[in-house]
C-alpha cells in the first residue's frame, strides 16, 4: 500500500484558489501555498478557521483542482485537463471531517465495500480487502458486516468512513479533523492505528488538526496555514520551540509543553522544545531536583514546584479584612463549624 522510498510522493507549488473567481463574490482562500509531501511521511497541516485548510486538502485528489500553481501526485500533473482523476483519486483517499458526508449504504459491509466494487474488482479480493480495513480500523467483520449504518456511534461511523478509504488501498491518507467530535478512549484508539498505519504499514498519511495532542504523536512535519498562506514549516520540535518568538501564528501547544514554558518562564533552565511525555518528564524531574531551578530563587527555594505561584492566595494566607485568619473565632462570626 505504502511507498518504501521517501521521494516526494506530492508536491503543492505556488497554488492559488480563488471561490466565485470572476464573480463579485470572489472570495481568495490560498495565496501561493508552497508544500511537499515525502513518501511514507506523516504531515500535518494546521491553523486558524478559515485558514484554508480544507480547501488546500482537497486539491491533492481533485477534489479542486488548481486555478493556478500546480499539484503533483506521483509525478501526475493535476492541472492538466487530461488527467486520469480516477486513478488520482485511487491514490490519494480522502477522509471528510463529518463521516456521514461519505457514508451511504444502508449495511456497514456494503458501504465498505462500495468503492472496490465500482472499480470492478471481483468479490472475492474486495472481501478480503473489507476484512483487512475493518481489521485495521478496530471492527469486527463478521460483528459489523451487517449492522446498519445509521445504528453506529459517532466514533463507529468514523471507523467505517476511515475503512471504506483504506478498502481502496491508497498510497496516501488524508484526514480532515480524524477525531472530531470522538471520546478520549475513541481518539487514543483511533491515534493509535493511524500511527501504525503510517509507520507499520509506510502509508503516507496527511492530517487536518486544531489539537496540539495528536500534531505531536503523529507528525513529522508541521505547516502552519494562515488567512490562505503557509506561515511556518518545520517539525513539531522546530514549532513548539518558536512559540514564544512566532505569536503571530496563534497555535496553542501540547500541555507538556505549556508546563515547560510556564518553568521557563519562571526561571527555570528547561528546553522547551522538548514535547513527548518521557522528555517533559525528564525536564520536569531537573527542574524538581533543583539541577536546573532559577539562578536567583530565596522564596520558593529553588527546584521547589510544590510552591505556589506568589498570585495564589489560599485558606492558609489569607487574612479577614481586620487582619485575623479567617478560621479563627469562628464563633465571634457565627460560622457553622464555630459552634
Amino acid at each position: 500500500m505504502g511507498e518504501s522510498n521517501r521521494g516526494d510522493i506530492l508536491t503543492v507549488s505556488n497554488l492559488h484558489h480563488t471561490y466565485l473567481q470572476g464573480t463579485p463574490l470572489a472570495q481568495p482562500a490560498l495565496f501561493g501555498v508552497n508544500l511537499v509531501i515525502p513518501a511514507g511521511s506523516c504531515v500535518a497541516i494546521i491553523g486558524h478557521t478559515g485558514s484554508g485548510k480544507s480547501t488546500l486538502i482537497q486539491h491533492f485528489n481533485g477534489l479542486l483542482r488548481p486555478q493556478m500553481g500546480e499539484v503533483v501526485v506521483n509525478g501526475a500533473r493535476l492541472s492538466n485537463p487530461q488527467v486520469d482523476i480516477r486513478a488520482i483519486r485511487q491514490q490519494v483517499g480522502l477522509v471528510f471531517q463529518n463521516p456521514e458526508d461519505q457514508i451511504f449504504e444502508r449495511l456497514v459491509g456494503d458501504d465498505i465495500a462500495y468503492g472496490p466494487l465500482k472499480q470492478g474488482i471481483p468479490l472475492s479480493e474486495v472481501v478480503q480487502r473489507a476484512k483487512w480495513a475493518m481489521g485495521v480500523v478496530g471492527l469486527d467483520f463478521d460483528e459489523m458486516k451487517n449492522r446498519s449504518t445509521f445504528a453506529m456511534s459517532g466514533g463507529e461511523k468514523r471507523k467505517v468512513a476511515l475503512a471504506g478509504v483504506l478498502v481502496l488501498r491508497p498510497q496516501i491518507l488524508v484526514l480532515d479533523e480524524p477525531t472530531a467530535g470522538l471520546d478520549p478512549r475513541s481518539r487514543r484508539d483511533l491515534l493509535r492505528r493511524i500511527r501504525d498505519l503510517n509507520r507499520s504499514e509506510g502509508l503516507t498519511v496527511v492530517f487536518v488538526s486544531h489539537n496540539m495532542e495528536e500534531v505531536a504523536y503523529l507528525a513529522d512535519t508541521v505547516y502552519v496555514l494562515a488567512a490562505g498562506h503557509i506561515a511556518f514549516h518545520g517539525t513539531p520540535r522546530e514549532l513548539f520551540g518558536a512559540l514564544d518568538e512566532r505569536p503571530d501564528l496563534q497555535v496553542g501547544a501540547p500541555p507538556g509543553v505549556e508546563i515547560l514554558r510556564a518553568l521557563h518562564s519562571r526561571g527555570y533552565h528547561v528546553d522547551t522544545t522538548r514535547f513527548t511525555v518521557p522528555e517533559v518528564a525528564e525536564e520536569v524531574a531537573a527542574a524538581a531536583s533543583g539541577q536546573r531551578g532559577p539562578a536567583a530563587a530565596a522564596e520558593p527555594p529553588s527546584g521547589d514546584l510544590s510552591a505556589p505561584p506568589t498570585a495564589w492566595e489560599g485558606p492558609a494566607h489569607r487574612r479577614e479584612p481586620d487582619g485575623r485568619h479567617p478560621h479563627a473565632h469562628a464563633e465571634d462570626r457565627g460560622d457553622a463549624h464555630g459552634r
